[in-house]
């Protein structure tokens, strides 16, 4: 599926700063790397969107780098992120995560 643009919505900010602090925390730099390399994945999605499983009722892209899945959904050729979530978060944690952005 094609898109035009790509949306991230203000909560994933906040996903993408939590994430950045906590590898910054483990080693400086890494911190920074993380949210460029989220950063890339979530523009790549201009090219991939829609190709990927439906979980929770929206697309889920796993992050290339580090263990995160990026959840979106597609209106009028539009994708628009929805959340950036740690994968090794109770999945019951993620699911009320989604549900209260969706």
């Amino acid at each position: 599926m094609k898109v035009k643009n790509v949306v991230v919505m203000k909560e994933v900010t906040d996903d993408l700063n939590d994430g950045r602090a906590f590898y910054e925390q483990k080693e400086s730099g890494i911190g920074e790397y993380f949210w460029d390399s989220l950063l890339a994945d979530i523009e790549s999605l201009v090219i991939y969107a829609g190709v990927h499983v439906r979980e929770h009722g929206l697309y889920r892209m796993f992050a290339r780098r580090f263990p995160y899945a990026i959840y979106y959904e597609i209106v009028d050729e539009v994708a628009y992120v929805i959340a950036v979530l740690p994968m090794r978060r109770n999945p019951s944690w993620l699911q009320r995560t989604l549900e209260k952005r969706s």
